[in-house]
């Protein structure tokens, strides 16, 4: 029996990444997860950083993975994963807000005046407005049921320099936003919080070791599942209202709950 079994969680932007792991996080702990993206492969065995591949090694853990080809920009797509789950599921219990869209060149190493306006719309469009309207979706399903959490994906560029004036102001507002929504869900018993990851061995920090353009302790950076236990131990804690409102580290979390990474068991 899993912790999470008869769950079920919503993830958004789960191809590859911190959202990858959420979702196997999730299902290693029982939990059926219906998660987004764009990019899609359909070879056998399919092409990473794909839908089918996150759902592949998430099946593999656990639960059920139910990839969901959505793009975040729309907000139709969007009602309509919500209105899918409710149709198959009834419920929701945890929504997990993590889609972004890098910008392409990356925003880093430069004044924010030398950025194309663009990267603006790439981290605080998707990034933070993409995190709202999911939630504006899916918090009618568990205001419904009279429970449930909404974790915000977020990172220390939220409250310290990090990549961007873009990037940061991005996530202070996906900080400020679970605030807001800790406030105006109480009332019906749903918690909102933001979870903020440490350097983790995502695809994209990796690509950027090896073009020499960042350095990481890769014995200490924690793998994308870390964060997945995470959020499986705050979806399966019974008194999460008490943290509703907070801002979070996965560390912290660790420490609180006693998960591991799966990467030092």
């Amino acid at each position: 029996m899993g912790i999470l079994d008869n769950k079920v969680a919503v993830v958004t932007g789960a191809s590859k990444g911190i959202g990858k792991g959420i979702v196997e996080g999730l299902c290693e702990a029982g939990a059926t997860v219906y998660f987004t993206g764009r990019s899609e492969s359909h070879a056998e065995p399919p092409a990473p950083m794909t839908l089918q591949a996150t759902a592949r090694s998430a099946n593999a853990l656990g639960g059920q993975a139910i990839a969901v080809p959505v793009d975040h920009n729309n907000d139709s797509q969007v009602e309509a994963l919500f209105k899918r789950v409710d149709a198959e599921q009834g419920r929701l219990d945890v929504l997990i807000n993590n889609v972004y869209q890098i910008p392409d060149p990356p925003a880093m190493g430069k004044g924010f005046w030398e950025h194309p306006v663009s990267v603006w719309d790439d981290q605080c469009g998707v990034g933070l407005r993409g995190y709202y309207v999911a939630s504006v979706f899916g918090a009618p399903l568990m205001v419904r049921q009279g429970s449930g959490l909404i974790v915000n994906i977020s990172s220390r560029g939220g409250r310290e320099y990090v990549f961007s004036a873009s990037y940061g102001v991005g996530k202070a507002g996906v900080d400020r936003m679970a605030q807001d929504f800790a406030v105006e869900l109480k009332p019906h018993n749903v918690a909102a919080i933001s979870l903020s990851p440490s350097k983790v061995k995502t695809e994209f920090i990796l690509d950027m070791v090896d073009a020499g353009k960042m350095q990481i302790d890769e014995a200490q950076a924690e793998s994308v599942r870390f964060s997945g236990r995470c959020v499986a131990a705050l979806a399966a804690d019974s008194n999460i209202m008490a943290r509703s409102g907070q801002i979070c580290t996965v560390k912290e979390m660790a420490a609180a709950y006693g998960f591991v990474d799966p990467d030092r068991e």
